[in-house]
């Protein structure tokens, strides 16, 4: 069974307490608390109420956060012709065609993101054993006509890919622990808003179940479900 050190035992103290908190009581909770020697990422976890396993229940896809993740990712992309030019202006990490798609066929995933123009799908195709979940796709976002603009929301870390899993949750970064309090509420809403949006049919009953957020280290806080989605239809 884990154990935890005293700094985090102190922490759920301070955060144990009346119930589920404001998105703004929970942020400052989770900040107060982040006591470790290095920026925290601030993490939200969000129970939905849909059957993943269920195709039409599915939960996938990217927003734009309005202050960014403060996680700088490495990119790579997998296109031709133009796109080549405007992916390097972009600021990707690693850009190419046929040699981009042989070289991860030996083993290369030396990428955080990889993405991919549509006129390069059959090729990117070859790669779906070996990526996986790192596959390119329309609906995560991944797979752009206008790739340099995917690319520096990327880098600039203000985008944030969401995708339901089995135990029906989200998990995503909204920020880092030097963040302002308004800043991670705006991005928390932010993300609300766009898991809000993408409410799929099949979904029946109260859809935002659970929402709880913390710091790399630190202990989770639960948030009022009914305030955060009210705040983030605003």
């Amino acid at each position: 069974m884990p154990t935890h050190g005293k700094r985090y035992l102190e922490a759920v103290k301070t955060v144990a307490g009346d119930g589920l908190k404001s998105p703004m009581e929970a942020i400052e909770l989770v900040k107060k608390t982040a006591t470790a020697k290095f920026d925290e990422t601030v993490d939200v976890a969000i129970k939905l109420g849909v059957d993943p396993r269920h195709g039409d229940q599915m939960v996938r896809g990217n927003t734009t956060l309005p202050h960014g993740t403060g996680k700088v990712r490495k990119v790579a992309v997998i296109t031709q012709g133009d796109g080549v030019t405007e992916a390097e202006a972009a600021g990707a990490d690693r850009v190419g065609g046929e040699d981009l798609v042989k070289d991860i066929q030996g083993g290369w995933m030396d990428f955080d993101v990889l993405l991919c123009t549509p006129d390069v799908m059959g090729m990117v195709g070859r790669l779906g054993s070996i990526l996986r979940a790192k596959m390119p796709s329309k609906k995560a976002g991944t797979v752009a006509p206008d790739i340099g603009r995917v690319v520096k929301e990327i880098k600039t870390a203000s985008r944030v890919e969401y995708r339901v899993e089995k135990a029906a949750i989200v998990h995503a970064p909204i920020g880092k622990v030097s963040f302002t309090p308004d800043q991670l509420q705006e991005n928390l809403l932010a993300l609300v808003d766009a898991l809000v949006k993408a409410k799929p049919s099949g979904s029946k009953g109260r859809y935002l179940q659970k929402i709880a957020i913390s710091s790399t280290m630190g202990p989770s806080v639960g948030i009022d479900t009914y305030e955060a989605q009210r705040m983030a239809g605003k």
